[in-house]
């Protein structure tokens, strides 16, 4: 579908789709809900929420109206229903969003998440293209959600892996959506169910830039390499690797389980930022400063290999 105020629809792969208003305010509409990543429901609520509302961040807008998605069988323990909601009510609360309703089906697998609307202004709008040769990309959080809560369900994780998860997952892209708001950010997408790599391959997919990942540099929990070098890769990270492989290149020597996780499928990830090289320093000095500690410039823009991804050690 196209029209003249529709400015961000399906013709992209993008966060979310963006709708002018008038010319000083657009709508940022996104709709994200999965099954639980934790065996806390009120957690669950927590992160499904912080899931749901970075893809507005992503898009330089600000979160303002949610409704609720929640799929619940009619028979199930009312508690852990009122749980759900209320970790994800609190985040809201945390994020300044209001709920004003929501739709609940009668479903045996437990499903929850959000329609969410935001606000941005029609010139400031970041999509997931645009990158220029010579841009940095900043990364905010690090990898390796899914291989841990592979390692959850075979009982095989560490508390301390697990807390670390859960406390990334449930952290809101907030704070370095309002900080990136004071830098010329070129582009910008969330890390999320494609992984690293496959969000950063719809970046510079059929343009004419390329990308360079220094593999060191990628903030990941260390936990999740011992675990990826245990087997417990979840399927995903295989489906994407299947999906984008074509379009990665590999230069010396990377390690197989780091490049695993570059193509782990994350929930509630982190910001992957594309500005220029002086810019890039400054806004991780400020991320650090605002306690953003595993934030880090991960790779550039390039003109060389033009819609690929070159993984370097």
């Amino acid at each position: 579908m196209t029209h003249p105020d529709l400015l961000v629809g399906m013709e992209n792969p993008d966060d979310a789709g963006v709708y002018r208003i008038n010319d000083d305010l657009a709508l940022i509409l996104t709709l994200d809900f999965f099954t639980p990543v934790v065996d806390e429901p009120y957690l669950f609520g927590q992160i499904a929420v912080a899931n749901a509302l970075s893809d507005v961040y992503a898009m330089g807008g600000r979160p303002v109206l949610a409704m609720n998605i929640i799929c619940f069988p009619q028979d199930g323990d009312i508690s852990i229903l009122k749980d759900i909601l209320k970790g994800g009510f609190d985040k809201m609360s945390e994020a300044g969003v209001l709920l004003i309703g929501g739709h609940s089906v009668d479903d045996r697998e437990i499903k929850y998440g959000l329609s969410v609307t935001g606000t941005v202004h029609p010139r400031k709008i970041l999509a997931n293209r645009g990158s220029r040769p010579g841009d940095r990309l900043v990364l905010t959080k690090p990898l390796g959600t899914g291989v841990v809560a592979t390692a959850v369900k075979a009982d095989m994780a560490s508390r301390q892996a697990q807390e670390k998860v859960i406390r990334s997952m449930n952290t809101l892209n907030r704070v370095p959506a309002e900080i990136m708001e004071g830098f010329a950010v070129h582009a910008c997408t969330d890390i999320t169910g494609f992984g690293l790599l496959g969000h950063a391959c719809e970046m510079i997919e059929n343009t004419a830039a390329g990308i360079v990942v220094y593999a060191s540099r990628v903030p990941v929990f260390e936990e999740a390499l011992e675990y990826a070098g245990m087997g417990l890769i979840p399927g995903g990270a295989y489906r994407n690797e299947k999906f984008r492989q074509t379009l990665v290149d590999t230069e010396g020597e990377i390690d197989d389980d780091r490049m695993k996780l570059m193509f782990d499928p994350q929930t509630s990830g982190g910001l992957l930022i594309s500005l220029e090289a002086g810019e890039a320093e400054k806004l991780l000095a400020e991320l650090h400063a605002h306690g953003i500690a595993e934030a880090a410039i991960i790779g550039e823009i390039t003109e060389e290999h033009p819609g690929r991804i070159v993984i370097k050690p």
